[in-house]
């Protein structure tokens, strides 16, 4: 077999060089673009979402589903799926938590306080109401939604201008693709009504997700601006709806700072507070977000 000339030794030389440059450069654009790159994401006005005050929680909140801040002692109310206990997390380092029983174990959603009165929102459309008096005496009672069906919920609050208690559904029978409804709760006569329907095209295209439902897991009204801001856990969305519930925006959220978001609620002066399930190997905590005047703009 003849053996190779200088110029042929020469030429495969450079070749398998320039192979090996080439094959060098597609590894190193990978790992720039999955390794070192990360995602932007914005942040609602008078927010940074990129820099929260994290508390990170006991197991026994694993399962914190939802929360109301309550501005007498700076503390935050709580509830768990599962459990029917109410936790009071008073925001210090390290944390003092308080929990009282107020029902039996239950798929619990959200929480409201209006008039000294706790409002906990369960999964099918049940909202239980008590109160604590002298003593530790529970005041109980529970109401149902008068729509029959395969209804699911997980968002409640209360909306001082309305006097109403506002219940967002999730995952309700007559609800499409195109809207989600959502019901009213009178705390004074303990009555249903059927309330406003979010138009979802807008928020689906926004976000990027013109094939999947909306599917609402929180909700509070913001006390500096009121806006309706609602958290969306399962499409990992912020949408913020005007005082007539028309959409004025909506925000995809980082899924590594915003685990499973499962509750909302502001405090007086519009810091927001957003709580976090456990998932996988991380565990429960509380982002809190100081508002900033200078970045409402």
């Amino acid at each position: 077999m003849p053996q190779p000339t200088r110029d042929q030794l020469q030429y495969q030389l450079l070749s398998k060089s320039f192979l090996f440059l080439i094959m060098t450069g597609i590894v190193v654009f990978f790992v720039d673009c999955n390794g070192f790159k990360k995602t932007q994401y914005p942040s609602p006005p008078g927010y940074n979402f990129s820099d929260p005050y994290i508390y990170s929680l006991p197991e026994t909140l694993d399962e914190i589903s939802g929360v109301v801040y309550y501005p007498k002692d700076s503390s935050v109310f709580a509830i768990q799926d599962e459990k029917g206990w109410l936790f009071k997390i008073h925001l210090k380092t390290p944390l003092f938590i308080e929990k009282w029983k107020f029902s039996n174990s239950g798929d619990y959603e959200d929480l409201a306080l209006f008039d000294s009165t706790f409002y906990v929102l369960k999964s099918k459309g049940v909202i239980e109401k008590f109160k604590f008096s002298s003593g530790d005496t529970l005041y109980f009672q529970a109401f149902k939604i008068p729509e029959e069906g395969k209804n699911e919920f997980e968002t409640l609050f209360y909306d001082s201008t309305l006097h109403q208690l506002i219940l967002i559904c999730k995952n309700c029978q007559n609800d499409s693709k195109k809207e989600v409804s959502s019901w009213s709760f009178d705390p004074k006569t303990d009555s249903f009504s059927s309330s406003f329907a979010i138009e979802t095209s807008k928020i689906r295209a926004q976000i990027n997700e013109d094939d999947q439902k909306l599917k609402p897991s929180a909700a509070a009204i913001n006390p500096l601006t009121g806006e309706l801001y609602i958290l969306a856990s399962v499409n990992k969305a912020l949408v913020i709806l005007n005082k007539d519930h028309s959409l004025k925006s909506s925000y995809k959220i980082d899924p590594s700072l915003f685990k499973q978001p499962e509750g909302i609620t502001f405090t007086p002066k519009g810091d927001l507070i957003i709580s976090n399930e456990a998932v996988e190997k991380s565990g429960a905590d509380i982002l809190f977000f100081k508002y900033n005047k200078s970045k409402n703009r």
